[in-house]
């Protein structure tokens, strides 16, 4: 199939044409030429005023809950909320039922979703069922194809166990994925503890939750010359040791959500469920924190924490909600309401992620795979309940007005265009 894209913006560094305004052929999915005022002799053609184009973007944390909880999400839903996203790849928290901590785990996410339009790729357990007691079979699982290694929303605790995962991934460069939760400190904590939850009345959890985590694994790394992410990063202090530890020379780097670059724990006052996430919420100090984090490329990449949840795990009293957000359809036009460039981006979404967990390339240019998402940075527009393609809809942005919408993604032979 043959696919004309006219008059794009390109952004992306890594190619010839990088802001420069191209016509781009498609043929059989990979890029046949680029130009200006190409001929139309294509079985579609992609016509938007304004239409910018970059290398597919990558999520490097998710949860599309298949196998065991598909009445949260199944991986054919997960992959249509990122394609509706601009995501062409999605890397896969191993928190179903059973784990994915197995070489037969990851196989059934490979084989299950080769045909969908957007890649994903499983995040194989550290432990046996994400359990962090023992260590699952790393190695077989890399070699079957999983992206990473974590134990998803569940941190290690053991200081000895995740120093032998991390010596286990140094034989095959892999990278170990932490979300930094001390879950001794502020066990039962619903939000982030300070003014807000004292006023609120529900228990807290505190930033040093995190802190002492991230400054430990930071320990364990450089003892360990191993690779470590972080991703959920809320805290000040917590941008501070990844920052000083990337100076001094320990393989680290650090994703962030679009949830915690947009809100605070003043805007649980209303006791939204949605905004029930874990880490929590921070002050307005944390967040401005993190938003220069991400300018200052201490931040290294985007990770939506895309967590689905039915009805009524939402539609409860505060206490009793799981937590989580869908954040999939939602993480460009967050990051463009806050005022995050279309090229920083495309940094923090496709080349950053791709170059730290290792998957090919991607670049505008003839010759190459077609791995592509189109948007329109500038244009504004109310989230209805049409534009979620996930089977769940726990956001808290429905109704809201939000700049930056995406029109598709092509992922090789694949077009996904929304509506």
């Amino acid at each position: 199939m043959k696919i004309l894209i006219r008059k794009a913006h390109i952004i992306d560094p890594s190619s010839p044409f990088h802001h420069t305004v191209q016509d781009i052929l498609i043929d059989n999915g990979a890029i046949a030429e680029t130009g200006s005022g190409l001929p139309s002799k294509a079985d579609q053609v992609i016509d938007v005023e304004g239409l910018h184009v970059s290398p597919g973007w990558v999520d490097v944390f998710a949860n599309f809950n298949d196998p065991g909880y598909e009445f949260k999400e199944t991986l054919e839903t997960g992959a249509q909320a990122a394609a509706a996203g601009g995501f062409t790849h999605v890397f896969v928290i191993p928190n179903t039922r059973p784990a994915i901590d197995s070489k037969s785990q990851v196989e059934y996410i490979k084989r299950k979703s080769a045909w969908l339009p957007v890649n994903i790729h499983p995040i194989g357990a550290i432990t046996k069922n994400a359990e962090g007691k023992e260590l699952a079979e790393m190695y077989d699982m890399h070699a079957s194809g999983s992206i990473a290694f974590s134990d998803g929303v569940n941190s290690i605790q053991s200081s000895g166990l995740l120093l032998k995962a991390l010596q286990y991934v140094r034989a095959f460069n892999g990278v170990i994925i932490q979300i930094p939760d001390d879950t001794t400190v502020g066990t039962y904590g619903l939000m982030n503890e300070g003014l807000v939850s004292t006023r609120l009345g529900l228990p807290g959890k505190p930033a040093m939750s995190e802190e002492l985590m991230v400054a430990r694994d930071l320990k364990l790394a450089r003892y360990s010359e191993s690779r470590i992410h972080f991703t959920g990063v809320s805290s000040a202090k917590s941008l501070e040791y990844v920052q000083r530890s990337k100076q001094g020379g320990i393989e680290v780097t650090a994703s962030v959500t679009p949830f915690h670059l947009y809100f605070t724990d003043e805007d649980l006052v209303e006791y939204d469920t949605n905004l029930k996430v874990l880490p929590p919420l921070r002050t307005a100090k944390d967040r401005q924190a993190l938003r220069e984090a991400v300018q200052q490329d201490t931040i290294d990449c985007i990770a939506t924490h895309h967590q689905p949840h039915e009805w009524d795990s939402k539609t409860c009293e505060f206490e009793n909600a799981r937590f989580g957000m869908i954040g999939l359809e939602t993480c460009f036009g967050l990051m463009r309401s806050i005022g995050i460039s279309a090229d920083k981006f495309v940094q923090i979404a496709a080349s950053n992620p791709r170059r730290i967990f290792g998957l090919p390339a991607a670049t505008i240019k003839p010759q190459e795979k077609a791995d592509l998402t189109f948007f329109l940075p500038d244009e504004t527009f109310t989230l209805e309940q049409r534009h979620i393609r996930s089977k769940s809809k726990n956001t808290p942005f429905m109704g809201k007005q939000l700049t930056g919408r995406v029109i598709g993604i092509i992922n090789g032979d694949k077009l996904f265009l929304n509506q």
